[in-house]
């Protein structure tokens, strides 16, 4: 490895404050990693791979919602977003059952796949999703981002978004263990831009607060949910992915929107839940 695992999780614990300070920072006259090659003016696409926080969730979960259900409203025409993550998949379950392949049918030269995976990754107890962090966990991102490459496309990895949970003294608690650190080490050593979006929520929760935080999880008079989120909630999440992109050049400034606009200023009535999950049809 070259990267010493104590050094990248030392690392990963600043980045809650420094990337928290500026999460749409412009550097000015810097390349973009994910600019499409040229004499390839087409709408490009950013495919999703990932678990129940990001995926595209139905009437009967309403209002649960996944933040790539959110991420349109940060991006520009031009940029559509295609969103394969599933409920309950991990790295290896999404590869087990040819999700990743199907991704790699139909995405093209420019196109992205942002990679976010680790909430079913620690299911210890169930061998299909289970992988370790320093070793299944990071195989399994690489074939993730050599897939994406071998297509010509930018695989984008992104670390976890982190659940609602408190200590006593209402400190924001960190709850993936390693995986975090791992993708870090990982996309350090692969050269592929880095979401830290574990880092940037854990930063968002502390900042609002175990009370403030129940507005933005999917807490419903049935259900108290910590994991996963409610419009607003995948909007403000949808938003730290969007400025990240823009913040590692993945994404130029004329490829965002509304990335300073209040929540208020959302049209989250725009998210809608379709009554039932599609079937495919095998060929």
């Amino acid at each position: 490895m070259t990267v010493g695992r104590r050094a990248v999780v030392t690392a990963g614990a600043g980045l809650a404050l420094a990337l928290a300070g500026a999460p749409a920072a412009r550097a000015q006259g810097s390349p973009t990693r994910g600019h499409p090659p040229q004499g390839h003016p087409r709408m490009r696409t950013v495919f999703l791979a990932g678990d129940s926080t990001a995926a595209q969730k139905y009437a009967d979960a309403a209002p649960e919602t996944g933040w790539g259900m959110a991420l349109p409203f940060f991006l520009h025409k031009g940029l559509t977003v295609a969103n394969h993550a599933v409920n309950g998949r991990s790295t290896k379950s999404f590869l087990d059952e040819g999700r990743l392949d199907a991704i790699l049918t139909a995405i093209r030269p420019g196109d992205l796949l942002l990679v976010q995976f680790g909430h079913n990754d620690q299911k210890t107890a169930d061998p299909t999703r289970y992988t370790e962090p320093w070793t299944t966990y990071q195989d399994n991102l690489r074939v993730f981002v050599e897939g994406a490459r071998t297509r010509g496309a930018l695989p984008v990895l992104a670390t976890s978004v982190e659940r609602r949970r408190f200590a006593a003294d209402g400190t924001a608690l960190r709850t993936h263990g390693a995986y975090p650190a791992a993708m870090r080490e990982t996309a350090l050593e692969a050269d592929v831009p880095l979401l830290d979006v574990e880092a940037l929520s854990l930063a968002l929760w502390q900042r609002l607060g175990p009370e403030a935080t129940k507005t933005y999880f999917n807490w419903t008079a049935t259900e108290q949910d910590n994991t996963h989120f409610n419009p607003p909630g995948a909007v403000e999440v949808a938003r730290l992915v969007a400025a990240e992109l823009l913040r590692t050049h993945v994404l130029t400034p004329r490829e965002t929107r509304r990335l300073d606009d209040g929540i208020d200023e959302i049209p989250t009535d725009r998210i809608t839940w379709p009554v039932s999950e599609p079937v495919l049809e095998e060929s």
